[in-house]
Parts: structure tokens; C-alpha cells; sequence
């Protein structure tokens, strides 16, 4: 049963300090703005030039073979990548998956591998989130492959771009509110990004999602620059697993909307999180680095912080449990 706090059943359980997170102010302080900074133009040839077009011009490559996604145990954490903000997560025996995208083009943008794996090679799913309405992360025909009756979870503004989908229940969440599955809380995280469909499409919410079951906590960050709301974050929660952005840091734009992998790890030890798992890496090119260069930066750092025992990198299809 899906659970709304600020329902007449739910109201009476949320405190004054939680309703006074629900303002919409905090999407206006958190929300970057859509201006490019200076030097954009020269920015944008040179991503068109050393990026764009190579990938335009490479061969997709093949992804990895790996076995049957495996079943974790009501105890453990089952995540397995499915490329880009992706994942298929099993917590607390519900299988959820996040912000699935199996498109191979996004406009000129050229997927770089093919995916690992394919919705039919997935375990019955019971529950779908999206983080905000960017392409990237809620691509409708990679929802319909999905849906099958199943409760959506979707930040505030959003539900009506998922309401032909083919889920069942469409719940909507604001900043610091939750909803309840089964035994999972589901908890919507401030973000440093914004969540414009289109580009003056500003009145729609975006975040990330705290995945709590009964013994662990699956933290989904969503797209996001750094920003202080990662304190507050690690205050609510005993994040077991993190999953961080850790790509598309350097934008054309020149806009700070993403982290960089330093900046990713950083929030990670402010989490106070026991395992970290990238993402937003190496599956569409995003951003002016080169497409290798996030996960050396992420070993470099984790290695230079003594952290690199808590960092796990998957390749796309790739299943971890972690216990």
C-alpha cells in the first residue's frame, strides 16, 4: 500500500518540522538556473568536435555477459546496473527499479554499448521510481516495457508524464515526503538540479530516494550537483548502499548541475555510507570529459582517501549483493 504523509491517514503521523519541508521554497533554492555561463559557444564545439561526433562515428560496443540476475536474501541488497541512472534494486524482498532507460539515442546522442541487459531478462518487478522528468531518466518507452500494473513513484509534477504508461498506481512525492510499499519506506531527497521537461517546463519537482526496508537502506541520488542537503540526508538515514552520479561534470552549458567524482565521494563520506556504486558514467556522452576518465578520477580519489574498499564499480548488467 502506497502511503502518503499528507493524506488524512498519513497527517496525523508527520510532524510539524516534516510538513515544513513540503514548501515549495526549498525546490526554489535548490533549482539551478537554465542560463549557460560564459565561454558556452566555444565549450559546445569543442563537446560536438572531441566527443559528439567520435562517438557518433565509433561502433557501439558490446556489453559484458553476465549470469541470471541473482536472488538476494531478505537480509541483503541485491543491485545490478542497467547502465547510465539505472538500476534494478532488490531491498527488503522488493524488487524496484530505477529510472530504467534502454534507449540507444537520445536525439544525436549515441548510446555507447548496448545494454546489458533487457527488461524481459529481469525478475518480476514490483515497484518503479523516477528521479525527474529529464529524457535521460524518465524515457517513456523504456517505462511501457516496464509497466504492468505496478505502483510508479514519481517527484511532484511529474505523474502526468507517466499516466499512459500502463501503471497502476501513480504516486507523487515532494521534498522529504514518503510513501510506503510493502515493508519499503520510500522517502523523496533533495537534489542541487532541476527538472524542466522542456525548457521553460520549470514547475516540476526532481530529487533522489531513500529506499528503506526492514534491515537496509538503498540510497539513490538522482542527478545532482554538490550542494549541503547530503548533511541532512545522512542525518535520516543508515545508508548502506549509496548510489552516485559521478559524470557529465563537465557541462557545455558551464552550468554546476552535476558532480564530479571527487565531489561524488566527498558526499558519500558525508552520508556516512558503507558501499558507494557509481553511476551516470560511461553510457551516454553527457559532458565534455572523456567517457573513461569518471571511474579513474573515482579509484584515484578512493585511493587517496583509503575509501576504495567501500567503492564498487559495475559494468552494465552487472549484479552485486551486498550483505
Amino acid at each position: 500500500m502506497i502511503f502518503d504523509p499528507l493524506s488524512r491517514e498519513g497527517a496525523a503521523m508527520a510532524t510539524s518540522q516534516q510538513r515544513g519541508l513540503f514548501r515549495r521554497k526549498e525546490l526554489g533554492e535548490n533549482q539551478v538556473g537554465l542560463l549557460p555561463t560564459p565561454g558556452w559557444r566555444k565549450r559546445n564545439l569543442q563537446f560536438l568536435g572531441e566527443v559528439l561526433i567520435p562517438a557518433l562515428l565509433s561502433p557501439r560496443r558490446r556489453a559484458r555477459a553476465f549470469e541470471a540476475v541473482p536472488q538476494a536474501q531478505a537480509d541483503e541488497v541485491g543491485v545490478t546496473w542497467l547502465g547510465h541512472a539505472g538500476f534494478f534494486l532488490q531491498v527488503g524482498s522488493v524488487n524496484v527499479v530505477v529510472d530504467p532507460n534502454w534507449a540507444l539515442w537520445h536525439g544525436p546522442v549515441k548510446r555507447v554499448r548496448q545494454p546489458g541487459l533487457w527488461p524481459h531478462d529481469l525478475p518480476p518487478v514490483d515497484l518503479v521510481l523516477v528521479t525527474h522528468a529529464h529524457f535521460d531518466h524518465l524515457h517513456l518507452p523504456s517505462l511501457r516495457k516496464l509497466a504492468d500494473g505496478q505502483p510508479i513513484v514519481v517527484p511532484k509534477g511529474v505523474g502526468v508524464l507517466v499516466k499512459r504508461c500502463g501503471f497502476g498506481q501513480i504516486v507523487e512525492l515532494d521534498t522529504w515526503q514518503m510513501a510506503r510499499f510493502k515493508d519499503l519506506h520510500i522517502t523523496m531527497t533533495p537534489a542541487r538540479h532541476w527538472g524542466a521537461r522542456m525548457i521553460h517546463d520549470t514547475h516540476r519537482q526532481f530529487g533522489g530516494y531513500l529506499i528503506t526496508g526492514p534491515e537496509r537502506t538503498v540510497f539513490h541520488c538522482g542527478d545532482s550537483a554538490m550542494f549541503d542537503g547530503f548533511s541532512e540526508i545522512g542525518k535520516r538515514a543508515k545508508v548502506d548502499v549509496a548510489l552516485m552520479p559521478i559524470g557529465a561534470y563537465d557541462a557545455p552549458s558551464g552550468r554546476q548541475v552535476h558532480m564530479n567524482p571527487e565531489e561524488a565521494l566527498e558526499a558519500f563520506q558525508i552520508l556516512e555510507g558503507d558501499a558507494l556504486v557509481p553511476m551516470h558514467h560511461d553510457t551516454f556522452p553527457l559532458g565534455g570529459e572523456p567517457l573513461h576518465e569518471p571511474v579513474q578520477r573515482l579509484w584515484t580519489e578512493a585511493d587517496r582517501l583509503q575509501v576504495a574498499h567501500q567503492v564498487r564499480v559495475l559494468d552494465e548488467g552487472e549484479s552485486v549483493l551486498f550483505k
